[in-house]
């Protein structure tokens, strides 16, 4: 799935600052953007999802993410001209296939089983998540779900115990989001000089 394409998945609870952060790393590293296509879907559908939705939603992200790699790869990043000589093309993902599993049980209480098993095989294919942790302030948003503190920190642990249940690489994302992105920057570029 990497084709020397490094993935970088962008990943936590909601209200952590995923999106922000997705779109300050691909910025600073010239690198393609794959948005979160729940939202879209969401708002299409006006604000209502069922479990009938998910694995929907998890294909067309599969898919924007494959094409944003395979760019890549082809070299016909438009950005490209702004990597370094030698470092490999990176794809900055605001969600991925683990995210969609964790909402379809957390909300319904199950996963429809391709949906599992992609996120079972997709989740080796990222080279680092960045876990964003829910130290900052719950922004309210119509498509959001767990204000509560309480709630939160369920979330947290959910989230974190999924990485850690599948041994896959990331980094605490923390602090204020000076901090967050300056974090984020530091493990990318930790991950490139290996």
């Amino acid at each position: 799935m990497s084709n020397g394409i490094m993935r970088i998945a962008v990943f936590g609870p909601e209200s952590t600052g995923k999106t922000w952060l997705a779109g300050r790393l691909a910025a600073h590293f010239a690198a393609p953007l794959v948005a979160e296509y729940a939202r879209e879907h969401c708002d299409a559908q006006g604000g209502v999802l069922g479990l009938e939705d998910m694995l929907p939603i998890a294909r067309e992200q599969w898919r924007r993410e494959d094409a944003a790699a395979a760019r890549a790869a082809a070299g016909s990043n438009p950005l490209e001209d702004k990597f370094p000589v030698g470092r490999p093309p990176l794809v900055i993902c605001d969600t991925d296939a683990l995210t969609t599993m964790l909402w379809s049980d957390l909300l319904y209480g199950t996963t429809p089983d391709p949906l599992r098993r992609g996120a079972a095989q997709r989740c080796r294919g990222y080279a680092l998540y960045l876990l964003c942790d829910t130290d900052v302030a719950f922004a309210p948003d119509p498509q959001r779900c767990f204000p509560d503190p309480a709630d939160r920190e369920k979330c947290r642990r959910i989230w974190h115990g999924a990485l850690e249940r599948r041994q896959l690489a990331y980094t605490w994302i923390r602090g204020d989001w000076p901090a967050r992105e300056r974090a984020a920057i530091a493990a990318v570029n930790g991950l490139l000089k290996r």
